[in-house]
């Protein structure tokens, strides 16, 4: 319907979704880009690490109860750009390959809306060890309307019953981005919150993105006493919000919900939901809550309401955990929900550790001090935060240079701790398309330490990742390395490209001119 110019929509059926789902099936794996959608708080190795010791504690309790020989599925929702899977592999099958005990096999299967994301996963160069052994799959997967899961590899469709053990649910950044009813409470009575959607006058010939940051949205209340009934699945929880909340908004994860009692129909033994997002499980949090703020990065996303999630699944006799302490940049869900859900306890110990204790949040809150702090940081104090977030790469780049700066006064243990974090790194190394310049800026500090042959091997990597755009620098610092190997005829040919490249460059000159005259 229309109204004054505006057209006026249920907030779950509104535009905005529509325009999300348009968004990432035409971006694709440019969508996580240069960060056009955040992707570092819940894709580095540390987050990986915790969700991989949650997995395998699951793995270790459900083989103690003597369910050793049928496979857990893993689900991962809206897996995006594809690293955070790719880090939880690289991170589950060493602990597993560590300590050697009978464990349950598994199979890890990545979905997403889009299938463009969907086919570049299957290509994907780090994932092609995983996909040999068995233990990755694919599958497109609509969380609004699908109940089974097709996979791209293997063919197999995961139907209602078929698996024996407990699902493994992952959803990051999942609940925000979905359609959700926005209700409000006011005198003990529901209201839905409809929207009245204000279009850009050229939004036909705009990008979904771009309608996004211009959509202009007002709010108007209809009284929905639907929810009060009895019948209303989902009635207990609306009670407390009638009984504890007055004039306050909140976003109800009724396709969340859904979705989840969809993929629980898959198993005859219920799920591990493991979970992290902005979203309060507080009821505190929803006091006189204002009409949801969109945040927009490329796509949007709303806070997710996890204490509609954590009521519903704890009336059905799930074990959900927390953090004790409240939560800065992201909130991170443990549900256990099976029967005898207490006995979890590997799984339980595991979210203790890696979460409560000291968690992707507070390491995100440490990073926000240290990315702005680099430079008046010593070398001991990189690597220790280096270390601490798993060698992650993209930190290994912002501090690259203050490294360089620091190692004149490096004793021979730090450079040789430099130097296997960047094998460390490198194997543990995602690659997506935006340019990382990784292997120029590894080979480059390698080289200033005189690792000539660590060196050597990552300047020449890139290399062939920049064919077009080499500098000078690569083919000087390749000769050098080169000379200092014996290996003059490399030496002398990445001479002679440097004097191509820049024919003024004295010391190359004189470099080829002593090789010529030997």
């Amino acid at each position: 319907m229309t109204f004054n110019d505006q057209e006026v929509y249920r907030y779950s059926e509104a535009p905005i979704w529509n325009l999300q789902r348009k968004y990432y099936e035409e971006e694709g794996l440019k969508a996580w880009n240069n960060n056009q959608v955040p992707q570092f708080i819940t894709c580095n190795p540390l987050i990986a690490t915790a969700y991989a010791e949650m997995i395998f504690g699951f793995l270790q309790d459900r083989a103690y109860k003597g369910y050793s020989s049928e496979q857990v599925q893993i689900v991962e929702l809206g897996a995006g750009a594809g690293r955070f899977a790719f880090h939880v592999l690289h991170e589950l099958t060493r602990l597993i390959d560590d300590v050697g005990i009978t464990l349950p096999p598994f199979r890890y299967i990545m979905t997403d809306l889009a299938m463009n994301n969907v086919v570049a996963w299957k290509k994907h160069p780090a994932l092609q060890s995983y996909i040999e052994k068995g233990i990755l799959d694919f599958a497109r997967f609509d969380a609004v309307h699908d109940t089974e899961l097709n996979l791209v590899v293997s063919g197999e469709t995961v139907s209602k019953g078929d698996s024996q053990q407990p699902l493994v649910i992952v959803a990051n950044y999942f609940f925000d981005g979905i359609p959700q009813e926005l209700l409000y409470i006011g005198e003990g009575q529901i209201y839905e919150t409809d929207v009245l959607v204000e279009y850009p006058k050229d939004r036909d010939t705009l990008k979904p993105s771009e309608i996004l940051n211009q959509i202009s949205l007002e709010y108007q209340y209809r009284r929905a006493a639907e929810y009060e009934q009895e019948s209303y699945p989902y009635r207990d929880v609306i009670a407390i919000y009638q009984d504890q909340l007055e004039d306050s908004h909140i976003l109800f994860p009724s396709s969340g919900l859904t979705c989840l009692e969809r993929l629980n129909e898959l198993s005859q033994e219920g799920y591990l939901l493991l979970t992290a997002d902005k979203g309060d499980h507080l009821l505190d949090n929803w006091i006189f809550a204002e009409p949801p703020e969109l945040i927009f990065h490329g796509s949007f996303s709303v806070t997710a309401n996890y204490h509609a999630i954590q009521h519903v699944l704890e009336q059905s006799g799930a074990l959900v955990l927390f953090p004790k302490q409240h939560y800065k940049n992201i909130n991170i869900g443990c549900m256990i929900n099976t029967n005898t859900p207490k006995e979890y306890l590997q799984t339980r110990l595991a979210y203790r550790r890696f979460i409560e204790r000291f968690g992707p949040d507070e390491f995100f809150s440490l990073k926000e001090w240290v990315d702005p702090n680099i430079e008046s940081m010593g070398l001991q104090q990189i690597l220790s935060f280096w270390r601490l977030g798993g060698y992650d790469a993209e930190f290994f780049l912002h501090c690259s240079k203050q490294i360089s700066s620091l190692l004149i006064d490096a004793s021979d243990e730090e450079k040789q701790d430099i130097s296997h974090g960047i094998q460390l790194m490198w194997s543990s190394f995602y690659e997506m398309e935006q340019q990382y310049g990784l292997t120029l800026e590894a080979g480059l500090v390698l080289f200033e330490m005189d690792m000539y042959e660590e060196s050597k091997r990552y300047l020449e990597i890139s290399i062939q990742e920049e064919e077009q755009d080499v500098v000078s620098t690569v083919y000087y610092c390749l000769a050098i390395c080169c000379f200092e190997l014996e290996l003059e005829e490399d030496a002398l040919n990445y001479t002679r490209q440097l004097v191509a490249l820049e024919p003024d460059h004295e010391e190359a000159v004189a470099l080829l001119q002593r090789f010529e005259s030997n």
